[in-house]
């Protein structure tokens, strides 16, 4: 039986620490192995003195607890429902042996005194013989704190290597059409730049980002389970042995004023839960999102920010460098997002993987003295100490080879951190996903700096040669696969709605997975939306000869959509009633916009009181909006 690195490094302690470290992590185990049902003995707090001065200060005790099965739970250590406890067992009899072997073989063992291990005591400083002196922090409780948490996330990633979740993961994953997707995309970028270096995996990274945003909800609060109105946050309720068993340690309160009844929002841990319920904030969304990326064969690690967020980074092969991904806000390589665009204070930002810790907070800034000056939770030495020591256990078992291509990787990463950085146009908005008011209480619109300077790129619709020689311009969307179809031009096809508008104003589009509806509304807190489109014949030496227009649009309450059409001195409304209106004598212009404005509703969810293009997502085909123009000469 091979050895844990957590074992390993736990017999590298002086004998009498180990004794006295061993019999303690024992008496741990052996109380939940003796009492299963008891919820006392499943939990360690942090806090205690016993812990925090005996153990936590030990190389490979926290260590072994993680390997045991124990989990990070804000103030304490909790061993859940879902943990196996035949691996506690045998990470148990592991220590167990090696505790008697050296009681056997030492006579002195048995009298042996369990030393106060004070991290600034003499003593703690036997425990690490090997290691380079190293000034501790000034907070005991603030490092303990951050070597948990590290700890913690550090043993959390193992779970996405285990072959029974990934194959599970597989199987809800439409893999094949994501990589078909992927591929396509690829050949596309490849026909127009036969010099492009990018690869298949940074295709299937962004195809991957966008099927997960489709299904995957975000809750701010969740629908009352009895009438389907508005909730708010209450109380928090105790966790069952359920939630216990898939890391929910805490359940939110979503309680309903008008019946008064409370709907239970578990915040699960487990990924494998997380597949099932599909809907979350930010940690459940990266706990997920990153499974989803390892179980297709994408190297992926977990990032851990300080300031309340996490995201993935993906290895792109072919560029040879580790890309930003946040699956909440459908984004890739925009690691200058939070700080530019979100406006946070970003401090400490850490990756964890299978194979290594690191300190990645320079790639998500711009302005590293700023960032230094709030980096006081724990000493840089320190930091930089508890993570080559926590990879050196990890790595034990690793090839030379695969040591040598974490080691080389890392120098590239070293050189990104401390090269320049400038905010792309990507990186200037404010956070889009959880409600307005949960944003601003975050702090995460927009960023001050960015509001003046960020900008909207606007696309016009021109004809293609076949549609030049045709004299038609026939175009559709199809809310549901969020996707417009160019007819008149060999059907050629556009992702995403907004790619294809002219300009827009407080809209988004809206995906609801429990009702299986997409749609496009009012940002919350804003009072009309907007929505232009144009089109411009003018290059083509064309103008408008007749136009006929389809909209679906739905109203609730007191909601409203108006429709236009205009061109020079013309306008036109009609209605967004899902039929096809015909106009065939337009205004001979050479341009024509269609505009669509968002405005009314009541109370907090008048956003949601006026919808575009309101449509099922297992209807594929029927589309949600057409426009057909003929042209003439000019």
């Amino acid at each position: 039986m091979s050895v844990s690195p957590a074992i390993t490094s736990l017999c590298e302690n002086p004998n009498e620490v180990f004794l006295d470290v061993a019999k303690l992590l024992l008496t741990y185990a052996d109380n939940i192995l003796r009492n299963p049902n008891e919820e006392k003995y499943r939990s360690i707090r942090i806090g205690n003195p016993t812990f925090s001065t005996k153990l936590l200060p030990i190389k490979g005790a926290v260590e072994c607890l993680f390997e045991m099965g124990f989990q990070e739970a804000e103030t304490h250590l909790v061993f859940p429902q879902s943990a196996s406890v035949e691996q506690l067992r045998l990470i148990r009899e592991s220590i167990a042996a090696e505790l008697d072997l050296r009681m056997r073989t030492d006579p002195a063992a048995p009298h042996a005194v369990a030393l106060p291990m004070a991290p600034h005591s003499s003593a703690a400083a036997t425990t690490r013989p090997a290691a380079p002196p190293v000034q501790q922090p000034s907070s005991l409780d603030s490092s303990m704190s951050f070597l948990v948490t590290l700890q913690s996330n550090f043993q959390h990633v193992l779970q996405y290597e285990n072959p029974k979740l990934q194959q599970k993961t597989r199987s809800v994953i439409p893999q094949q059409q994501l990589v078909s997707a992927a591929q396509h995309n690829l050949n596309e970028m490849k026909e127009a730049d036969p010099g492009c270096k990018l690869g298949l995996e940074d295709f299937l990274v962004l195809e991957l980002l966008r099927w997960f945003k489709q299904n995957f909800s975000w809750v701010d609060c969740l629908p009352c389970s009895q009438c389907g109105g508005p909730t708010q946050h209450g109380s928090s309720l105790s966790p069952t042995a359920e939630d216990l068993r898939w890391g929910a340690q805490r359940v939110e309160n979503h309680f309903c004023g008008s019946c008064q009844l409370s709907t239970r929002f578990p915040r699960y841990n487990h990924p494998e839960k997380l597949l099932e319920t599909r809907r979350g904030r930010c940690g459940e969304w990266a706990n997920c999102f990153t499974l989803c990326c390892i179980a297709v064969g994408l190297e992926a690690r977990y990032i851990w920010d300080s300031t309340d967020h996490v995201w993935t980074e993906i290895f792109s092969v072919s560029q040879r460098r580790w890309l930003h991904c946040d699956s909440c806000e459908n984004v890739c390589d925009k690691p200058l997002l939070y700080e530019v665009g979100w406006g946070k204070k970003l401090a400490y930002v850490l990756a964890f993987s299978k194979d290594q810790v690191v300190d990645v907070t320079w790639r998500y800034s711009c302005k590293h003295p700023e960032v230094l000056s709030r980096r006081t939770r724990v000493k840089e030495a320190w930091l930089l100490h508890t993570i080559n020591r926590l990879n050196a256990a990890r790595q034990q078992s690793l090839s030379l080879d695969r040591k040598t291509e974490l080691t080389e990787r890392l120098l590239v990463e070293l050189v990104e951190f401390i090269s320049p950085k400038k905010p792309k146009a990507g990186e200037l908005g404010g956070r889009n996903s959880g409600s307005l008011a949960w944003r601003l209480a975050r702090g995460e619109t927009e960023a001050a700096e960015t509001k003046t300077t960020a900008q909207v790129s606007a696309f016009v619709f021109t004809p293609t040669e076949k549609e030049k020689k045709e004299r038609l311009l026939h175009v559709r969307y199809v809310s549901s696969k969020d996707q417009y179809c160019r007819v008149s031009s060999c059907s050629e096809t556009i992702q995403n709605w907004d790619q294809c508008v002219w300009d827009k104003e407080s809209v988004f589009r809206k995906v609801e997975n429990d009702w299986k509806m997409a749609y496009i509304a009012r940002t919350e807190g804003s009072l009309v939306g907007k929505i232009r489109w144009k089109f411009d014949f003018a290059p083509a030496g064309l103008k408008i000869k007749s136009v006929s227009i389809m909209a679906y649009s739905q109203t609730f309450q007191s909601g409203k959509v108006c429709w236009l059409l205009q061109s020079g001195q013309s306008s036109a409304e009609f209605p967004g009633d899902g039929t096809l209106q015909s106009f065939p004598s337009w205004s001979s212009s050479s341009e024509l916009f269609v505009v669509a404005e968002l405005s009314g509703g009541e109370g907090d969810l008048s956003w949601q009181h006026s919808q575009l293009f309101r449509q099922s997502l297992e209807e594929q085909e029927e589309p949600s909006f057409e426009v057909i123009i003929n042209l003439q000469d000019d």
